[in-house]
């Protein structure tokens, strides 16, 4: 073993440690210092992070399974597939057994972060804690373990947890349900439409968001309403944007364009400005198949985003994917001659 790696290993064991006595202050009292910066530090071991915090899964101290399934999460996010499913399997594991709270929201926040589907019959049944807290990671934490399209499992729990009596829970799965996710149908519209007279302006706005990036109809009313409003959420604007509907563009018109989704929004809603994005967009093809006839190139866009993206392959091994009129034409300076130019050398490359 060499130096580094035999300190870096010394060190794993303390920073748990001391993050454990951290979280026991958490559990204990109202502390809000929880350690997780000393997690982070030793997520950065990678596997031997893994093989620490597994060791400690089956510890009697509920503080200190609790830690170790945070150190499960941080790992996870630091180094993705790298280690996500040894620790996935770990926690699965672990909450076949186990029946404290604390450790539950544990859990539940680490599957998260292993992104596994695997996961998925575990949150939902962690879905049923009488815990709010632990209802509002699994609610976090479902969307980062669905496959596309979405296991019908997974809607359901959303679905359900869009009903909860914490306002907390309900935002976030309704935040998972409409835009996190791209489940549809009648089931997952009714939800979102529901939540779209919930008491809590967040929940509101997110399932407004959810109905307008489905296309549906009922949507059109509604965002109109609420943009007639004298306070505007955000994400009303990216309502707006999704249904590009130019009867919402008078409302529109009063927002100063730099805040956060008004100018997205006045362009989706806008068909001239729509044609002209889609024209430079046929351009870029125009001008890649001209330089390189032999490429494949698609333009397409998908159902519950905006814009317009870009596939160029050479039909072997080499592909790239650009959301053309987005980051593709700003670094061109939104010209679609220089677009083609840097498609070509990004494949290239």
């Amino acid at each position: 073993m060499s130096t580094s790696a035999g300190h870096r290993a010394f060190q794993e064991p303390e920073s748990i440690n001391r993050a454990v006595r951290r979280l026991r202050r958490v559990v204990d009292s109202d502390d809000s210092d929880d350690g997780s910066d000393l997690l982070q530090q030793a997520a950065d071991a990678g596997a031997v992070a893994v093989r620490l915090a597994v060791g400690h899964l089956a510890d009697a101290d509920r503080v200190v399974r609790a830690a170790a399934c945070d150190l499960l999460g941080s790992t996870s996010a630091v180094h993705g597939d790298d280690v996500r499913r040894e620790a996935a399997t770990a926690l699965i594991a672990l909450s076949d057994t186990e029946t404290d709270a604390e450790v539950h929201w544990s859990i539940a926040r680490a599957l998260g972060a292993t992104c596994d589907p695997r996961a998925l019959p575990t949150l939902v049944t962690l879905a049923r804690s009488p815990d709010s807290d632990v209802r509002f990671q699994v609610a976090a934490a479902v969307p980062m373990v669905l496959d596309d399209p979405p296991a019908e499992a997974g809607e359901a729990v959303l679905i359900d947890l869009c009903t909860d009596p914490d306002p907390t829970v309900r935002e976030w799965a309704t935040f998972g349900l409409g835009w996190m996710s791209t489940a549809d149908g009648n089931a997952v519209r009714r939800a979102l439409w529901d939540r779209t007279r919930d008491t809590h302006d967040e929940v509101r706005a997110d399932a407004a968001r959810g109905l307008a990036r489905r296309r549906d109809a009922r949507a059109l009313p509604l965002v109109r309403e609420l943009l007639a409003q004298d306070e505007v959420h955000r994400l009303t604007f990216q309502a707006a944007a999704y249904l590009g509907d130019p009867s919402l563009l008078p409302l529109l018109d009063g927002f100063d364009p730099t805040a956060g989704g008004v100018a997205e929004a006045l362009l989706e809603c806008d068909p001239v400005r729509r044609a002209e994005r889609d024209e430079s967009v046929w351009r870029i093809l125009e001008s890649i198949h001209r330089r390189r006839p032999e490429l494949r190139i698609t333009v397409f866009g998908e159902r519950c985003d905006l814009g317009l993206y870009l596939d160029v392959t050479d039909g072997a091994d080499v592909a790239a994917h650009w959301f053309a009129d987005g980051l593709l034409m700003r670094r061109a300076g939104n010209d679609p001659e220089r677009a083609a130019d840097l498609a070509i050398a990004d494949l290239d490359r």
